[in-house]
């Protein structure tokens, strides 16, 4: 196992990899990993990641006494001890509050659906948690549940929080999620979404539990019918045209700008559309 000087540097620059990944910003966020003798090293309350330092690091016990370093834990740590007590072979924990990710709870869009192959061998599905005050003991109870079967997981008008083997698997499962967000968001702008067959969905699901592991709950699951993945990935709709429910519905229209003599002839089929469609409910 790494040694603590080795997972101190690690949560410097991954803190500073957050920040500068635009994965959040100012004060937020926390991260967190397990130390050789079994206590939690975690981030500072009030500390700005992109600036983080040694000092800004504190180490807790299991019941959350601060045992050494400056100033206060996170205030989040509930969050952070939930995770550890719900998942004991996780090692790490990234808390963030990326903003595409965050914009599809806001917008009450779902991430958890079967869209991309690497998200599906890697994560699954990422759902989201229901609101709850931050810094809570109502979060960290609510996020118990989720995170006993996955990886990444979105809390309503929040952030994300990703449990990782390391902080470097923790912070790479962030990035992911927000990257599946970025894409997610552009397919759902050019029309929307085509969702995984259920088949395909499953067979690479269980060939990610078995490569790359997952929460114990999940890898139970490999063989069995639907792997670990919920109903919505185990129905085709959407397999070959944008979905109309869940991650997006379909615009019916593309996006142009137009210039010259061509702008009021646009405009004449619009209003004509428009009077037409009128007519129709009248």
């Amino acid at each position: 196992m790494k040694s603590e000087r080795t997972l101190r540097e690690e949560m410097i620059r991954f803190s500073h990899l957050c920040y500068e990944r635009h994965l959040l910003v100012a004060m937020d966020g926390n991260l967190s990993c397990v130390l050789p003798n079994g206590d939690i090293l975690c981030t500072q309350a009030g500390c700005h990641k992109g600036l983080l330092t040694d000092e800004h690091l504190v180490v807790i016990d299991r019941q959350g006494k601060k045992l050494r370093g400056r100033g206060n834990p996170t205030s989040e740590m509930a969050m952070h001890l939930a995770c550890y007590q719900e998942r004991p072979d996780c090692k790490a924990i990234v808390h963030a509050h990326p903003p595409l990710a965050i914009a599809f709870t806001i917008a009450d869009q779902s991430l958890a659906q079967c869209v991309l192959p690497e998200v599906v061998l890697t994560l699954g599905t990422v759902p989201t948690v229901a609101y709850e005050t931050t810094g809570t003991k109502g979060l960290a109870d609510a996020l118990r549940p989720y995170v006993r079967n996955h990886d990444a997981v979105l809390m309503d008008r929040h952030g994300a929080v990703t449990l990782g083997t390391s902080l470097l698997d923790a912070f790479c499962k962030l990035e992911t999620l927000e990257h599946t967000a970025k894409i997610t968001a552009t397919a759902r702008s050019l029309g929307g979404i085509k969702t995984l067959p259920p088949d395909e969905a499953v067979a690479l699901r269980s060939m990610g539990l078995k490569r790359y592991g997952g929460p114990p709950s999940a890898v139970a699951k490999a063989d069995s019918p639907g792997a670990d993945l919920p109903q919505a990935c185990l129905i085709c709709d959407g397999c070959s045209d944008p979905s109309h429910k869940g991650l997006a519905a379909p615009t019916g229209v593309s996006a142009v700008r137009v210039k010259g003599p061509g702008l009021d002839q646009v405009r004449k089929v619009v209003m004509e559309e428009v009077l037409a469609a009128l007519k129709g409910e009248a």
